[in-house]
C-alpha cells in the first residue's frame, strides 16, 4: 500500500548501508562526489540502528543489499556486470547475487509443485535434487523425468515473494515522489512512470506461465541463430508457480578461468554476446532484457545458451530503426545525423538547437574511439550524458528504458570476459545488417507491400463507409448538398482510389 509511512523503509534503506558498513565502500566504489558522501553518512549514522544487520557471513555491500529484500537485489545483479562503475572489488563482491543467494527447504519446493499441478514429486520425477541456484525470486532443481529420463530444470518461486516485492515497489513510489517535489528538474526523467514501467516488467516475473510463453517465443524466434540456444518449457509440469525447462548444462559465463581453461575463446563470446543482444533487439524487436553472467551458460560446443525469461522486452519497428540510426551514427561518428534522428524522433524538444546538440553528443562520443576500453570511466560518461540531456531538455522514454538497461548490463558482461573490447566494431556488422535491410530500398519496397495489404481490406467497406460519411455529414451540418458534400464524397473516392490501387500494388508485390 502506498504512502508516507514507506518513508521508513526508504529510512531503513540508508540505515541498513550504514549499519553493515557498506555506506563508506559503495560512496567510494561509485566515486560520489565528496559533499554527497559527507550528507550520506550525516543522514544515514542517527538511524544506524534501525538498519538490519543482514548476513555477518557476507562482504557489506552484498550484505545489505540481501537484508534489504528482491528489488534491491535486482538492483545489485545490475551492478555486478559493471566494474567499470563500481570497481572491479565490488562487481566481484556483487557476483553472488545473480544465482547464488541462500536456498529455501527442498521440500517447500515440492509441496509448491504438488499444489500447482496436482501430481506427486515422486510420481512425475525419477530424481530431485537440492536446489542448484537461489536467486532473487526463484530457485533451481535438478530433476529427471521418470516416463523418459529426460533431465530437466524446475524453477520454483520464493515463498511470500510477491508481497516483498509490493513492499519495495511502494517505496520506490515514494522516492520518485520525492525526487520530483525536491528537485523540479527531474520531472523530465519522469521518476514515476520509470518506476511504473518496471513493475509492469518485474512483477511479470511472479507468474512463471508468463516467463514459460517468453522462453517459448523467444526461443522459436532465436532457432535459426548459429551458436545460441533456448531451453524449452514442459506446458504440463508448469504453472503460476511452478516451471519445468529442458536442462541446459554449461560453464557460466561469469567463470573467465574455467572458460579459458576449457578452451573457448574469451574475446569471441564477448562479441557473441553483444552481437546476439543486439541482433535480437533489432531483428525481432523482441530480446532478453536480463542478461547478466548468472543467466548465460557456454555449452562444450561453444553455444551461448539463455536462462531465465522473467524480463523480456519488446520495441516496435518505428522505434528500432530510430535506434539502429543512432547507434550506426556513433559507430560512424556522424554526430550531425546522431543528433537529427534525435529531432525527428521527438527526443529533443524542436526549439533545441540541432547543431549546439551534435556538439554535445560528439563530446560524449569522441573519447570512446580509438581508446582502450580500460581507461574509459563509464561513471563519468553515464554523469556527462546526464547533463546533456538536462541541457537539452529531453524527457526520459519508458518504451527505451530495457533497451537502454539491458545495453548497459550486456557491454558490462561483454567487458568482464574482454576488457580490451571496442564495443562499437563489435556491435558495426550487426546494425549495418540492420540498416541494410530496414532503411534502405528493400524497407521501402516492404512498407509498401504492407500498406498497400492494409488498405486492400478497406475495399469490401467502402460503399458503407461512403455512405456513413455523407450520412454523418448530412446531420452534423445544416448546410447545402452542394459543395460541403461533395467535398467530403471527394476524400472518401480518393480514399476509394487508393484502396483500389493498394489492391493492385500489393498483388505485384
Amino acid at each position: 500500500m502506498r504512502g508516507p509511512h514507506n518513508l521508513l523503509r526508504l529510512i531503513r534503506t540508508g540505515a541498513t548501508f550504514e549499519r553493515t558498513g557498506a555506506m563508506g565502500q559503495a560512496l567510494e566504489a561509485m566515486e560520489a562526489p565528496p559533499r554527497l558522501r559527507a550528507i550520506a553518512r550525516v543522514m544515514g549514522w542517527p538511524f544506524r540502528w534501525l538498519g538490519y544487520a543482514g548476513d555477518p557471513a557476507l562482504p557489506p555491500v552484498t550484505r545489505a543489499i540481501t537484508a534489504l529484500g528482491p528489488a534491491y537485489i535486482k538492483f545489485g545483479q545490475i551492478m555486478s556486470t559493471r566494474p567499470d562503475v563500481v570497481g572491479v572489488d565490488l562487481a566481484q563482491q556483487l557476483r553472488v547475487l545473480q544465482d547464488q543467494l541462500p536456498p529455501f527447504p527442498t521440500e517447500v519446493a515440492k509441496r509448491v509443485f504438488e499444489a500447482e499441478t496436482g501430481r506427486r514429486v515422486d510420481e512425475v520425477f525419477s530424481e530431485f535434487s537440492e536446489p542448484v541456484a537461489a536467486a532473487s525470486i526463484a530457485q533451481v532443481h535438478r530433476a529427471r523425468l521418470a516416463d523418459t529420463g529426460a533431465e530437466v530444470a524446475v524453477k520454483v518461486l520464493r515463498p511470500g515473494i510477491e508481497r516483498a516485492f509490493y513492499r519495495d515497489i511502494d517505496a520506490f513510489y515514494l522516492a520518485a515522489g520525492l525526487m520530483q517535489r525536491a528537485a523540479p528538474s527531474a520531472r523530465r526523467l519522469r521518476p514515476t512512470e520509470v518506476i511504473r514501467h518496471f513493475e509492469g516488467v518485474v512483477l511479470g516475473e511472479l507468474d512463471l506461465r508468463a516467463e514459460a510463453a517468453a522462453a517459448s517465443e523467444f526461443g522459436a524466434n532465436t532457432a535459426r541463430d548459429e551458436g545460441f540456444r533456448v531451453p524449452q518449457p514442459n506446458w504440463g509440469l508448469s504453472g503460476k508457480r511452478i516451471m519445468v525447462l529442458d536442462w541446459a548444462e554449461g560453464l557460466p559465463l561469469g567463470d573467465r578461468d574455467a572458460l579459458a581453461a576449457a578452451g573457448h575463446d574469451l574475446t569471441r563470446l564477448a562479441e557473441r554476446v553483444l552481437q546476439l543482444f543486439l541482433a535480437h533487439a533489432l531483428r525481432d524487436g523482441y530480446f532478453h532484457a536480463d542478461m547478466h553472467q548468472g543467466n548465460l551458460k557456454v555449452g562444450a560446443d561453444g553455444a551461448i545458451v539463455a536462462l531465465d525469461f522473467g524480463i523480456m522486452g519488446q520495441i516496435d519497428g518505428y522505434t528500432r530503426r530510430v535506434y539502429a540510426e543512432i547507434l550506426m551514427g556513433f559507430i560512424r561518428r556522424d554526430y550531425q545525423r546522431v543528433a537529427e534522428v534525435h529531432f525527428e524522433a521527438g527526443y529533443v524538444p524542436a526549439n533545441q538547437d540541432v547543431h549546439a546538440f551534435a556538439r554535445a553528443l560528439r563530446a560524449v562520443g569522441e573519447p570512446i574511439f580509438g581508446m582502450d576500453a580500460t581507461h574509459i570511466s563509464m561513471a563519468r560518461l553515464l554523469n556527462y550524458l546526464f547533463e546533456v540531456t538536462e541541457r537539452f531538455g529531453m524527457e526520459t522514454r519508458t518504451e527505451l528504458i530495457l533497451l537502454q538497461r539491458t545495453m548497459v548490463v550486456v557491454e558490462g558482461v561483454a567487458r568482464s570476459l574482454d576488457p580490451h573490447l571496442n564495443i562499437w566494431e563489435a556491435a558495426r556488422p550487426v546494425v549495418e545488417t540492420y540498416i541494410a535491410e530496414n532503411v534502405g530500398p528493400k524497407a521501402v519496397l516492404r512498407d509498401l507491400k504492407r500498406t498497400a495489404q492494409v488498405a486492400a481490406r478497406f475495399g469490401p467497406h467502402m460503399p458503407e463507409l461512403i455512405e456513413s460519411l455523407l450520412k454523418r455529414r448530412d446531420t452534423e451540418v445544416n448546410l447545402s448538398v452542394s459543395a460541403p458534400r461533395w467535398r467530403a464524397a471527394g476524400l472518401v473516392l480518393l480514399g476509394a482510389g487508393l484502396a483500389l490501387a493498394g489492391v493492385a500494388l500489393g498483388t505485384q508485390l
